[in-house]
């Protein structure tokens, strides 16, 4: 019979880090993002210094590795495209359906790397407090529901704003539409877009740092969900400069709306370039 959980760390009722003992006296650690990104476990034997990861199955880590690398290549070039948008906005003909068709070809991409983003969460390796001090691999699955794990809402958060920013790019589509219509159909969705980036990435400070903010400058995870958060606050930094005043018909600001777009996508773009390389 396995021994009892030591310790769960993290913010209100999630639990991104579990700490126990082991019957032989060595002591297992099971970090969320660790595990789902890496598919390890650390493990410190009783009495040393030294930490050895336990991996989970190879099936599992290939599963893993093939999930980050096409979440990473679709943000990369989801953020790629946003940026182009802009730029085509910002200096080039600024004709509104090209920027439209390239936003839409970008957002499909977000919108693959907000599900397999998801997909990774669910079909990660889960922990054993006890006995073996080992990572198991479940069955696959294409959906779950699981809102009291912190890693599994952040990436549902994103996906659901990635098919937000959807409804705002099939809208940016139509033509003749009034002021009061652009800001309803557009504006709206753009900004309930933006904020559920942001929620999520808050989300995910919460699994990498445990409970609250923290600056990591060695880890490549929190690099990651720092450079994608500095994406989301651009990204809403751009959908309020692009409000339309009812008394103008024009822009707060247009190239606030622009180049917050532009360097908000290079910021997701990059992040998906790093998270490349946070694999198995």
């Amino acid at each position: 019979m396995g021994q009892p959980e030591q310790r769960a760390e993290g913010a209100g009722p999630f639990t991104t880090r579990v700490t126990w003992r082991l019957p032989g006296g060595d002591t297992a650690v099971w970090e969320s993002r660790t595990a789902r990104r890496r598919g390890v476990l650390a493990v410190r034997p009783r009495g040393a210094a030294a930490v050895r990861h336990t991996r989970a199955d190879p099936a599992a880590i290939a599963r893993l590795s093939r999930l980050n690398t096409l979440a990473g290549i679709a943000f990369t070039l989801g953020g790629a495209l946003f940026a182009a948008g802009a730029a085509v906005a910002e200096f080039g003909s600024g004709d509104a359906t090209v920027c439209a068709s390239i936003y839409f070809a970008g957002g499909l991409f977000f919108n693959t790397g907000g599900y397999v983003s998801l997909l990774q969460v669910i079909n990660a390796p889960r922990h054993v407090a006890g006995g073996e001090g080992r990572l198991i691999t479940r069955r696959w699955r294409w959906w779950s529901y699981e809102p009291m794990r912190v890693d599994w809402l952040s990436t549902f958060v994103l996906f659901l704003g990635t098919l937000v920013f959807a409804v705002n790019l099939l809208d940016s589509f139509l033509k003749g539409l009034s002021v009061q219509q652009v800001n309803r159909l557009i504006w709206v969705p753009d900004v309930i877009g933006c904020a559920l980036f942001l929620a999520s990435g808050h989300l995910a400070f919460v699994e990498i740092c445990h409970g609250g903010l923290c600056v990591r400058r060695r880890s490549l995870g929190w690099w990651v969900v720092a450079v994608n958060q500095l994406g989301s606050v651009l990204f809403m930094v751009s959908a309020l400069a692009a409000f339309t005043r009812p008394a103008t018909g024009l822009l707060v600001n247009t190239d606030i709306a622009n180049w917050g777009t532009l360097t908000g996508a290079l910021c997701f773009s990059l992040g998906g370039l790093l998270q490349l390389f946070e694999h198995p």
